[in-house]
């Protein structure tokens, strides 16, 4: 079994090598890149995660998924780079985690936010959703009712389907409703009431705002945070800096 991890472990460095020149000229100019320097940049990543996914794993299948998920924060991050390319490898890296580890659920919540709002392809993004899944529980997972509102947010707001999206907030309720916890309680009673505004109307502003909020709250970067504060405003909501420095909304008055 050791020797099994052993040679993970240096399959796993034989492909990252194959990384560290181009890795290197990126940090080294973070702020004078060359679009050239860009696509073989890109180019070689695309390489690597073709070999990642074809790396034997020897059993050690959640290492070859934290690893991608590194990988994928470095490609994320650098905003040079990607101001000059796109994020269109995004679903690649996470088709290879949740591959690898269908209950990593911290991976549900980057997939949503990059390859649907950043890559533009939510299409994707249910895709591989759907494909993790098939191997998740409403306890395995413990928390898994997010992965439902992941989706029913990107279906809502990015594939305009308000009846998968009702779907989806139904089964976040009914998954959330099996825990006693008070922030479990509150996503059940949240997830429900987004579910009803859809049953009552398709194009619900207050479904939308609620989507929107769960966004906003939960950005990691202020490019989607504005984002956000720009959707909900448009609903009709408004958006406050709370003295405690965190966003405050207030619900359009209509729906």
């Amino acid at each position: 079994m050791i020797g099994a991890f052993v040679v993970a472990i240096a399959c796993t460095a034989a492909l990252g090598s194959m990384q560290i020149p181009q890795l290197h000229q990126l940090s080294s100019k973070p702020t004078d890149l060359s679009t050239e320097q860009v696509k073989q940049a890109v180019e070689a990543e695309t390489l690597y995660l073709r070999l990642l996914r074809q790396l034997p794993s020897f059993g050690f299948e959640n290492l070859v998924a934290d690893w991608t998920f590194l990988n994928f924060l470095q490609y994320f991050g650098d905003d040079p780079a990607r101001l000059k390319s796109d994020y269109r490898l995004s679903p690649e890296y996470f088709e290879i985690i949740l591959r690898r580890d269908p209950r990593f659920l911290l991976a549900y919540f980057f997939l949503s936010g990059s390859t649907s709002i950043y890559a533009g392809m939510p299409e994707r993004t249910i895709e591989i959703m759907d494909m993790g899944l098939k191997f998740v529980s409403p306890r395995n997972p413990p928390k898994s009712y997010y992965i439902w509102r992941y989706r029913g947010v990107d279906e809502l707001l990015f594939l305009g389907d308000p009846q998968a999206s009702q779907r989806s907030f139904e089964k976040a309720a009914e998954w959330a409703s099996s825990y006693s916890d008070p922030e479990s309680q509150f996503i059940a009673a949240v997830s429900q009431r987004t579910a009803q505004f859809l049953a009552r109307n398709p194009r619900s502003k207050l479904a939308q705002f609620s989507a929107w909020t769960m966004i906003l709250t939960s950005a990691v970067d202020e490019r989607t945070r504005k984002r956000a504060v720009i959707e909900i405003q448009a609903l009709g909501g408004k958006v406050f800096i709370g003295p405690d420095g965190r966003y405050q909304v207030r619900p359009p008055t209509s729906d």
